[in-house]
């Protein structure tokens, strides 16, 4: 690996942080009451759920999309994972605490979800810094 040279891991990383954005993102789109009726939900707004899906839509085509772009756009993007991801642990793990709603398997999976990848951005933010420096 050269000086600046981007890891076919995290280009990997990207491409399966694609799949699983768009995966969850067109039927939160196309069918939110739904899909997350299927998921347990108790409370959908039809309006705020599409616009989760739009977020997903635009992290995970920008993660296919900058695939293969140059250690600079992976650390702007790994930026806005990590924003991502960090405010929705936080929203999620608010949601499930105050207990307006009776928690579900899901909602603790969405929340796992989110720290793992959470923590794998984190990781190779910290990885390609080092290798901008």
């Amino acid at each position: 690996m050269t000086n600046q040279t981007v890891p076919v891991a995290l280009k990997r990383w990207f491409l399966i942080h694609f799949a699983v954005d768009v995966l969850f993102a067109i039927p939160l789109f196309l069918f939110p009451l739904a899909f997350l009726t299927l998921l347990g939900w108790h409370s959908i707004d039809p309006f705020a759920t599409r616009i989760v899906a739009a977020a997903l839509f635009g992290i995970g085509i920008e993660s296919f999309l900058g695939r293969n772009a140059p250690a600079q756009t992976f650390k702007n993007m790994l930026n806005l994972k990590i924003i991502w991801s960090g405010a929705t642990i936080i929203g999620v793990a608010l949601s499930i605490f105050q207990n307006i709603y009776p928690t579900t398997i899901t909602q603790w999976l969405l929340l796992g979800t989110f720290v793992a990848f959470h923590i794998l951005w984190v990781i190779w933010r910290i990885k390609i810094g080092k290798i901008l420096s």
